[in-house]
């Protein structure tokens, strides 16, 4: 045989076994590995996200726009639960936290057992990194725990270890200056950067978020790196905005805190950032529409950054190289300003707007642009996504969630949520749940639609009907309740303990 004639025989077999490992949506072996960067924002309200058809007219963001036209968008994400420590437990281990943490609270932890999608990702050959808020409840503020990052699978790490965070208030001089800088929200001061901290003695940390965020990724261009950029906007305190967002929602600013000259509250220090804090993070000292404005504010500046991020993957020819997941880690609050219209409750507590949340991943060339996915589906999703993409096989029969790349997954599958002492299960078009309301301290803003009902009794909603929770059904029929009630004791029996 000649050698040109092996040559293009051999150059036929190369083709069609790259070919093979380059399959689109829905393929176990896609190579090379893409890169991954997952965005977690803050507290965004249901109808704070352009992407969506009846989203609020006041909102700007169409960096998200730009991001979710290119990818798909989900109408019906859910969270895990209507907080962000325990939702993020679970988005980070694509299974329901409540599985380990019994009283389903605010302080899930993260057990060293249960495997973060970081882990899974250095195994595969990933490099990983994390710039902002690592919250999973516990162990705030310390470098030797499991739930600090870099010990649960990330490289890198520049952020803080709490709820919240000041906005503007982040050096080492600030922090000694001040009685109580360490709050689980009420925070300021250094943010912590691996082993130690890094002191800013000016810049706004959705800014200083973005700037880091492409560093590294410019820094790790050439392998594949799983990058996750968890901002703290729009959460508390949403005041905290630069001058020229304020100038654009008309808007007066609010002084910064200052242990000097800060008022006090009853039982608190004096001078205390807690203090401040409590103040301006509820309906009161500012009012309901000045609320809405700030949050506006916050938001734009947020998707601005957004799109110095998705700009950046473009101008180092990343685009096409990078999966990008958003979500929200729950719903929007009630006293920040958010909208979750039309879904009735929001942030702490199981009605849907304290789970639904905004959603899309954007994968150029495997991933059809444009589309919008009416399925209902789950954050916990997000890990086998991940895992489908790198080409990573999960073997742990308890992960909860499935890929979100499997078009044909299952409409008719069983969600179940744990808080406190209320639940929810969805099945179909069906939801049960006992919630009643919760709003955190104070009262809502009047952009709060209030539920049918305040009280623990089971409550059956037909979503595709009524996504509002507007028609309680569960008298006139019994049976789906007693169905429903049954499905989510049956997994509570089977699943609870096992992690």
């Amino acid at each position: 045989m000649k050698k040109p004639l092996i040559i293009n025989l051999l150059l036929i077999f190369l083709f069609a076994i790259f070919a093979a490992c380059t399959k689109k949506l829905g393929s176990k072996d896609i190579l090379p590995q893409p890169n991954i960067l997952l965005i977690v924002v803050d507290d965004q309200g249901y109808a704070d996200f352009e992407p969506f058809e009846n989203h609020d007219s006041q909102i700007s963001t169409p960096n998200m726009s730009r991001l979710a036209d290119a990818g798909m968008v989900f109408t019906q994400a859910y969270t895990t639960a209507p907080v962000c420590s325990p939702s993020r437990a679970g988005l980070n281990t694509g299974k329901n936290q409540f599985r380990w943490d019994e009283k389903a609270s605010w302080t899930p932890g993260l057990p060293d057992s249960v495997k973060t999608i970081a882990e899974y990702l250095k195994e595969a050959g990933y490099t990983t990194a994390r710039v902002g808020k690592a919250d999973f409840g516990t162990n705030y503020h310390k470098f030797d725990v499991r739930e600090y990052p870099l010990n649960h699978g990330y490289d890198y790490f520049l952020g803080f270890s709490a709820h919240a965070h000041d906005y503007w208030l982040l050096s080492d001089e600030m922090a000694k200056r001040t009685p109580d800088p360490n709050g689980t929200s009420a925070h300021l001061g250094p943010l912590m950067e691996d082993g130690g901290y890094k002191s800013y003695d000016e810049g706004y940390i959705t800014e200083i978020f973005t700037d880091e965020a492409i560093k590294y990724l410019e820094t790790e261009k050439d392998k594949p790196f799983f990058l996750t950029l968890s901002y703290n906007s729009v959460h508390h305190i949403i005041h905290e905005v630069p001058q020229k967002y304020l100038d654009k929602y008309n808007v007066p600013p609010i002084h910064n805190y200052e242990p000097d000259s800060m008022e006090t509250f009853q039982k608190q220090k004096p001078g205390s950032y807690s203090a401040y804090y409590e103040k301006y993070t509820r309906p009161g000292a500012i009012n309901d529409e000045d609320m809405r404005k700030f949050y506006l504010a916050n938001l734009n500046c947020l998707d601005d950054n957004i799109g110095r991020v998705l700009d950046a993957l473009k101008k180092e020819k990343l685009d096409e190289k990078t999966l990008v997941v958003f979500v929200s880690d729950n719903g929007g609050s009630p006293l920040t300003g958010a909208s979750n219209n039309p879904l009735s409750g929001g942030k702490y507590s199981l009605w849907e707007g304290g789970i639904r949340v905004p959603m899309a991943i954007r994968w150029l060339g495997k991933i059809e642009a444009g589309k919008v996915q009416n399925k209902y589906v789950s954050a916990l999703d997000i890990l086998p996504t991940i895992a489908e993409a790198a080409g990573i096989t999960l073997t742990d029969e308890t992960i909860d969630g499935t890929s979100l790349l499997n078009e044909n997954a299952n409409n008719d599958r069983l969600l179940v949520w744990r808080w406190g002492n209320t639940w929810a299960a969805r099945k179909g078009d069906w939801k049960l749940t006992n919630s009643n309301e919760g709003w955190g301290k104070g009262r809502p803003t009047n952009l709060y639609i209030k539920p049918v009902s305040n009280d623990l009794s089971l409550k059956l909603f037909n979503l595709e009907d009524d996504p509002a929770e507007r028609k309680n059904l569960a008298e006139k029929m019994p049976q789906k309740v007693e169905q429903l009630k049954l499905e989510y004791d049956n997994w509570v029996k089977q699943n609870n303990g096992k992690y």
